[in-house]
């Protein structure tokens, strides 16, 4: 089990840019995929990105393809989340998660959770 605390969320003009950071603490196994999703009151959870823990492989939501990246840094235990040409329907609450020994985009594979940060897009 690992405990996840997000931060950067905040609010943006249509196109512009933030930068969203997960601070993981607890014992992170190799093995550990870590992502992104969100949730607005109007959809399901929502897969963004996700990345293994130790080769840093990634993959991406088709709605943030190519705006959004995911990273890892394993001597800070942190997860970004680069967020580009952002836009009105990009708002939600952001949630960092972690599953251990699945790859995996769907949220019930993934046992910890952050509190989330809320991102507001306006047009």
């Amino acid at each position: 089990q690992v405990q996840l605390v997000e931060s950067g969320g905040g609010s943006v003009q249509a196109g512009g840019s933030l930068r969203l950071s997960c601070a993981v603490s607890g014992h992170i196994a190799e093995t550990y995929t870590m992502a992104w999703f969100r949730h607005t009151p109007e959809k399901e959870r929502e897969f963004v990105a996700a990345i293994r823990w130790t080769e840093g492989g990634t993959y991406y939501g088709d709605a943030v393809q190519g705006r959004f990246t995911i990273s890892r840094d394993t001597t800070t235990n942190t997860v970004a989340l680069q967020m580009n040409s952002l836009k009105p329907e990009d708002t939600a609450v952001y949630y960092c998660a972690a599953a251990l020994g699945v790859w995996s985009f769907r949220p019930r594979m993934y046992d910890d959770w952050g509190q989330g940060t809320q991102v507001t897009v306006s047009s």
